[in-house]
């Protein structure tokens, strides 16, 4: 009895995942429409303007420092993984606040909804604090 307890527990857990309904993703836990402006990465202030949103389920857009761009949010929340991230090609003065902005959000893997503020962070790497623009 003691081998068919765990079995039993992985399976109602499995049961349990696959009934959720509806969106899974962040988008289904920020309010619909909303655009989240970066604050900071890793505690310092960022100088440029960068946004996120999610406009569909598994879907990310916003405005880099740069140029616009849009992806994949491929992970259930409160896990994070944007994938196939593109973008404009317009060059500016903050190419390097846009580089390291793409190379932030390619390193994150969790997402905490508190509130008007969006944290996207990882274990290892950095931590993206957002604002909830009006």
């Amino acid at each position: 009895m003691r081998r068919i307890a765990p079995l039993a527990a992985a399976l109602s857990t499995t049961a349990a995942l696959g009934a959720c309904a509806g969106d899974e993703t962040l988008r289904g836990h920020v309010p619909e429409g909303s655009v989240w402006a970066l604050g900071e990465i890793d505690g310092a202030a960022f100088g440029a303007r960068a946004t996120i949103s999610f406009p569909a389920p598994g879907k990310i857009a916003g405005d880099a420092p740069c140029n616009r761009y849009s992806g994949n949010q491929a992970a259930p929340y409160p896990w994070f993984r944007a994938e196939r991230i593109l973008s404009t090609k317009r060059a500016c003065a903050e190419l390097a606040a846009e580089q390291a902005f793409f190379a932030a959000l390619g390193r994150v893997t969790l997402a905490q909804v508190q509130g008007e503020v969006l944290i996207l962070s990882s274990p290892d790497g950095p931590v993206m604090v957002f604002a909830r623009q009006p």
